[in-house]
């Protein structure tokens, strides 16, 4: 079954001129709230501003991201420089984690002795973060679909536009009941929701740089669609990966029948047009063996030679077809 690679495109400078908003917008919101959060004495104002500066920091990453991005090949990086978004995601959710502990830590710490808060300067200053939160929430929400770098972004602007509300909602019930004990605890529920965000997206960034197989793909249909073209007896030595976030590419051995070997080009270019037909894999790299002399014991993935276990699947694979 094809697999669709399809996402969203917007042009590149309006793209940069979203970003640059959203980074001016979080440089100014988080001074104000700094300042606010000292004079008040709320710890979830002061959470929320270094959740903002995180954005703030992150945006600017994303920015330089997608600068180099566009860089073309070179001989210095022969792939390109479209996977430093993949980094700048991955330094992004790093920091978010690293925020969401710090925040845990002194919240808990504000717990055991709440402090003294001035709610309506903690009210008027989240209702701010709010508005701007969401605006640059909203100025990301169309880029992050094609884009792990701008998804990035647009989660810690989402997770920010939730932790403004909460701060809100801390500052009226500090205003209307004294309730002290809100203001950390909000702190810790916000860090906790950062961790939540963080730890569940830093997976993909991490597997791309790591060289794993495209998470969305069936590698078995892959490798039986390669075997299924008429003078291929089997493959090995598999590699399949993502150059950058939407370019998979493989390379492999194909170990060619007798018949097979006297068409190496018809065949190559069969498997090729399965590839980009079916799996969208635009780039691959075929390496042709004869039978009589292909590899022996060759791993199927990696470069190796195969193990006990995996020659037992191979043979299950083939006795079962």
């Amino acid at each position: 079954m094809p697999h669709d690679h399809g996402h969203a495109h917007i042009d590149p400078e309006s793209g940069d001129r979203r970003v640059s908003i959203a980074i001016w917008a979080n440089g100014l919101l988080t001074v104000a709230q700094i300042v606010g959060g000292i004079l008040s004495g709320s710890l979830a104002l002061i959470a929320d501003a270094l959740h903002n500066f995180s954005d703030m920091a992150s945006l600017v990453i994303a920015f330089a991201a997608r600068k180099i991005a566009r860089r073309p090949a070179d001989e210095r990086m022969t792939f390109g420089y479209g996977r430093i978004e993949i980094v700048a995601a991955l330094i992004n959710y790093t920091t978010l984690i690293l925020i969401g502990f710090y925040l845990i830590y002194e919240g808990g710490m504000r717990m055991i002795d709440p402090p003294e808060v001035a709610g309506w300067t903690v009210v008027i200053l989240g209702g701010v973060a709010l508005v701007v939160d969401t605006l640059t929430a909203l100025l990301t929400y169309s880029m992050q679909k094609g884009s792990v770098n701008i998804r990035a972004l647009f989660l810690h602007n989402l997770s920010d536009a939730l932790a403004s509300l909460a701060v809100i909602i801390g500052g009226s019930l500090i205003i209307l009941y004294d309730m002290r004990w809100v203001d950390p605890a909000i702190t810790i529920g916000i860090a906790l929701y950062i961790l939540y965000l963080a730890l569940t997206e830093i997976g993909g960034p991490v597997r791309t740089l790591m060289l794993g197989s495209p998470p969305e793909m069936d590698c078995d249909a892959v490798l039986d669609a390669m075997r299924g073209v008429e003078g291929v007896e089997d493959v090995h030595h598999v590699h399949l990966w993502q150059m950058q976030e939407h370019e998979a590419a493989l390379d492999c051995h194909v170990v060619l029948t007798e018949s097979g070997w006297h068409r190496i080009e018809a065949i190559k270019a069969k498997i090729k047009e399965r590839l980009k037909e079916e799996f969208g894999i635009g780039h691959s790299s075929l390496e042709f063996e004869h039978e009589d002399h292909a590899h022996e014991g060759a791993s199927l993935y990696g470069h190796g030679k195969s193990s006990e276990k995996e020659n037992a699947h191979v043979h299950g694979d083939r006795n079962h077809a």
